[in-house]
């Protein structure tokens, strides 16, 4: 591996104006794909294979008049004070709305609340129901204009008028601070770590062409395979993020191999090598994580995965091949002011390489160094502190709650939410999650009025409307109102009742079969088919990682820790989540409107994405020691080399990577504010507490056990030189261009 690597290393650095053309052209193309391609779709939940989706697959092929192809809005009409909207002259008002919203732009019709009968007992509370001719991402901004010009006619006649629907537009649009912000404290952390310009743009430079060449192509493949905004937001994210580490190790490690005394051509190449192969294999193990989400079989998931996996290999083969190509351009520039005089003429003799190392060796310890030698000496008093901090953060965790994104969990202020506190206050908690009832027999219309007297008799169950019958008789859709709201456990409890009653049911009614839907079985079906998944998903991602990773270090036990502190790692980072997003810890510090249940979707994706990055660090520290330990160094020593080369760099890169999730916490969008929060919590726990401060606790206490390999299992395993190794043993490639490559100043 690290002979291929460096030999593509060598070529990109000669062939520098080739490879760059090439990534030019295939950001352009991608740009051009992009800009040519349909819009994305709206996102959509489903899950395969559980009975919500069953129903909702019934009742799309059953009902196919009532699809919801089109928008719909639901505005919530209330007259102030102790007035009732049945007197004349609200009511007159009221009717004037419905005429203003069938006038708007792009509305289909508009059942109004006395037509519908949606009128609140009391008299006070009303709603119209607006359906749209287009879907929701379909809709003109004259069609929204148009909602909002009516309710505000009707607000100032008296009334208290809100909406909610997928009609409604809502003001979570991704502005790109968060990439922006990101990039800002990146390029600060940057020039900081190398003391150059040149060499701080490098990294950022080739990561943001490797994420727009990524988020392009999915923004071109977006109407086709269904891929959401939201999609390649996180694509974006995690594709920023290990782009700018990816080439800040290469660049890190070429002017190491500078001032080591090395020819340009063959720094560069060694560079490739040698953290090219670290980035290689880090970014396997991202790519394995991010991918294995489609084991959960949630398709939202899946493209989130894929997708995102897919940046990160295009970060992966920028960082190998684009880097090596830009340091040609700048083989000296890229060094600090202060180092680069006595690099500008001809490439060292091998005499004067030995004593630049030599002198390089006998530099004063750096803070990585320094830091190193402090867990040496105290490994169990650090290794004691890490996870018992650790696991102190991680105490939230055990009282996590998901929830699925709804109006009920937007921000007190929005029209949404108080459209929906509207309606739980004058029909009920229940009215806003209604259950659905799916009744498949040969006359649906008898089977379902049985199965409507059976179900008015359930406790919890707070009204349940007369039988929908599709046009062939055989389906009928019965709406369940609970008594209470969706999030609340015991309807929860009410959901499971009505599913085990579904087989008597079947039997006395004379249905085939019977079906519970809505939103709180949605929830219920979501966390089962994530119970379900969790164990083989972890089976298979951290079986395969394991193995990829006893390849590269050739050992059980380095391999078993990276494991162990990737659980410390995810725990705390969910622990962090739970305090500020559930409870409200914090939360005017982060933007936190309105504290409430976890998206349901986030500890599975954070469990695949901090995996991988855990993986990340690992590999670019460990590498390092283990390159060191391979070459000679006793235990304690090869953990302070690993430090003093590889402990700034990884702390630089997780300064980065920290910064660029929490600009995303900036966004107005929940899912990726709180995913963006979450990963920035992970990585800062993961590289300082268990990277840098576990890990060479645990080389301390197991010396030379740390690298045990069974010798049957060692002949078996194939030897890729992650170490780069046999690049010491290979001679010097003599330069093809002499002239150009000893006088080239950058």
């Amino acid at each position: 591996m690290a002979t291929f690597l460096s030999r593509l290393g060598r070529f990109a650095f000669r062939r520098r104006g080739l490879v760059v053309l090439l990534w030019l052209l295939a950001l352009v193309g991608a740009g051009v794909a992009a800009s040519t391609a349909a819009a994305p779709p709206a996102d959509t939940f489903s899950m395969p294979g559980t009975e919500s989706q069953k129903a909702f697959d019934l009742l799309q092929e059953k009902f196919p008049d009532a699809r919801a192809d089109g928008a719909a809005a639901r505005v919530v009409i209330r007259a102030p004070g102790t007035e009732k909207l049945t007197s004349p002259t609200r009511r007159a008002q009221v009717e004037q709305l419905v005429k203003d919203l069938s006038a708007t732009p792009q509305v289909a019709r508009v059942a109004g609340p006395f037509e519908a009968k949606a009128v609140s007992a009391d008299g006070t509370t009303a709603y119209a129901y607006v359906t749209y001719e287009a879907g929701a991402t379909a809709l003109t901004d004259a069609a929204h204009d148009g909602l909002d010009d009516a309710m505000e006619e009707a607000r100032d006649a008296g009334l208290a008028v809100e909406a909610g629907g997928d009609a409604v537009k809502i003001e979570q649009a991704m502005s790109g601070t968060g990439e922006k912000l990101g990039i800002l404290v990146s390029a600060v952390v940057l020039l900081l770590t190398f003391g150059s310009l040149v060499a701080a743009g490098m990294p950022l430079l080739t990561a943001v062409i490797g994420v727009g060449i990524g988020v392009s192509g999915i923004t071109a493949l977006a109407a086709t395979f269904g891929l959401s905004s939201t999609t390649s937001m996180l694509a974006t994210m995690i594709g920023l993020a290990v782009g700018i580490d990816y080439a800040l190790f290469i660049v890190s490690r070429y002017r190491s191999e500078i001032t080591e005394g090395r020819e340009r051509a063959e720094a560069a190449s060694r560079a490739v090598g040698t953290a090219g192969s670290a980035v290689v294999f880090a970014g396997l193990t991202v790519i394995i994580a991010l991918a294995g989400l489609a084991v959960v079989d949630v398709p939202m998931l899946t493209k989130m995965g894929l997708t995102a996996a897919g940046t990160v290999a295009i970060a992966v083969l920028v960082a190998i091949t684009l880097v090596p190509a830009l340091l040609g351009f700048a083989p000296v520039r890229v060094l600090a002011r202060r180092d680069r005089k006595q690099y500008t003429g001809k490439p060292l003799s091998k005499r004067q390489q030995r004593a630049a190392a030599k002198r390089a060796a006998r530099r004063r310890p750096n803070l990585g160094a320094r830091w190193a030698g402090l867990v040496l000496r105290h490994p169990v008093a650090v290794l004691l502190l890490g996870v018992v901090s650790l696991g102190a953060v991680a105490v939230p965790a055990a009282s996590l709650e998901l929830g699925l994104p709804g109006e009920g969990s937007m921000a007190p202020h929005t029209t949404q939410r108080k459209a929906y506190d509207m309606l739980s206050d004058a029909f009920g908690p229940g009215f806003n999650g209604p259950l659905t009832v799916t009744v498949e027999a040969e006359d649906a219309r008898t089977a379902a009025a049985r199965v409507r007297t059976a179900l008015e008799g359930v406790r919890g169950v707070d009204a349940v409307s007369p039988a929908t019958v599709n046009p062939s008789g055989d389906t009928a859709l019965v709406t369940v109102v609970p008594a209470t709201g969706p999030t609340d456990g015991r309807t929860e409890d009410l959901v499971r009742s009505l599913r085990g009653m579904t087989e008597g049911l079947e039997s006395s009614s004379g249905a085939s079969e019977i079906l519970v839907a809505g939103q709180t079985a949605m929830l219920i079906d979501f966390s089962r088919t994530l119970d379900d998944a969790l164990l083989p998903y972890l089976a298979l991602v951290v079986g395969l990682a394991f193995l990829l990773l006893m390849l590269v270090f050739r050992s059980l036990l380095v391999p078993l820790k990276a494991a162990l502190g990737f659980l410390l790692s995810v725990s705390a980072a969910l622990g962090a989540v739970v305090a500020v997003f559930q409870w409200g810890w914090l939360a005017d510090l982060f933007g936190v409107d309105q504290p409430g249940p976890v998206m349901s979707t986030l500890p599975i994706f954070m469990i695949g994405v901090v995996f991988g990055l855990a993986m990340d660090y690992e590999v670019f520290l460990v590498s390092r020691i283990r390159e060191a330990y391979v070459h000679g160094a006793r235990p304690g020593e090869a953990v302070a080399t690993g430090f003093r080369y590889g402990g700034r760099v990884v702390g630089a890169a997780a300064i980065i990577m920290t910064s660029v999730f929490s600009g995303f916490v900036v966004e107005d969008n929940d899912f990726v504010k709180m995913i963006g929060f979450g990963l920035a919590a992970a990585v800062l726990f993961d590289a300082f507490v268990v990277r840098m401060a576990i890990v060479p606790a645990l080389f301390a206490l197991l010396g030379t056990s740390a690298w045990w390999l069974p010798k049957w299992l060692d002949r078996l395993l194939p030897n890729i030189d992650v170490e780069g190794e046999k690049l010491n043993r290979q001679p010097a490639i003599p330069s093809e261009y002499p002239a150009r490559e000893n006088h080239l100043v950058g």
